[in-house]
């Protein structure tokens, strides 16, 4: 399947296709329509859990990529580990630029993201959009598992997407609708993995020195970039984007950062 058949029309079609049927059935679909074409995206978060269960029970085996940003906490190696394990697969890990990280951090510190906003976003650009956009080189759709309940910045999310930020292929979120209790419900039925910062409060996980625990009662990406006065927890990989990382690595050697570089 090209990318040029993705019109509006054709993407209201298979939503309102797939408005009913099972996460499964919709893998299934995309398995068939792609080929080796499509990829899971998993952080090995809860909804990564399912979606790997999931695509382990297709006919063919679909391709599993992971970002490695060089801060993740040692707990998400070991469940990514169990993973591969369990379902004796190989998953494909892409890390950021060695050089973009050297620019960045000789030019903004090591933990650059405690400035402000900028900074952060900066981080997330090398740390995770760069080495998203290797990855999905050659695919025609990946599968992500955004939900619509996970944050505001998210409540308008399809099963199916164009995805504007990537040469419009396709992007499945087979779990949109999913609230996180069912989430954890069919974890703990199927008795799959989880990370195990879970158990101590974690309820979403990204690199250690952007996450801590959630508040009982908090918004479910509290814990993420606590420190920033803002309800939009994203850190570019499904939203779209103002520079690619080069462009950002040169407007803020030229600004020297809030508190200057070095």
């Amino acid at each position: 399947m090209s990318n040029e058949a993705f019109t509006p029309a054709y993407l209201g079609e298979l939503n309102l296709r797939f408005a009913r049927t099972t996460p499964l059935e919709l893998l299934q679909w995309a398995a068939k329509a792609f080929g080796d074409k499509v990829a899971l995206c998993s952080a090995f978060g809860p909804e990564g859990m399912v979606l790997l269960h999931l695509v382990s029970q297709l006919e063919h085996r679909m391709r599993v990529f992971t970002l490695d940003t060089g801060r993740l906490p040692p707990e998400t190696h070991e469940v990514m580990q169990r993973c591969e394990e369990r379902y004796g697969i190989s998953i494909e890990v892409y890390a950021p630029d060695s050089a973009d990280v050297h620019e960045m951090v000789r030019g903004h510190g090591i933990n650059l993201f405690y400035k402000g906003v900028e900074q952060r976003e900066l981080c997330c650009k090398v740390r995770k959009v760069a080495p998203l956009i290797r990855a999905l080189e050659g695919l025609s759709a990946w599968i992500t598992g955004l939900r619509r309940s996970q944050a505001a910045s998210r409540q308008e999310i399809e099963r199916l997407q164009i995805d504007a930020d990537h040469r419009n292929i396709m992007k499945l979120n087979p779990l949109a609708g999913w609230s996180e209790q069912q989430v954890w419900e069919y974890i703990i039925s199927h008795q799959l993995p989880y990370n195990a910062l879970h158990d101590r409060g974690y309820r979403s996980i990204g690199c250690a020195p952007c996450t801590r625990p959630t508040n009982p009662g908090g918004d479910l990406r509290s814990g993420r970039w606590w420190w920033e006065n803002t309800n939009w927890k994203e850190c570019g990989l499904h939203a779209r984007t103002v520079r690619n990382v080069s462009d950002s690595l040169v407007a803020w050697s030229a600004k020297g950062g809030e508190n200057g570089a070095g």
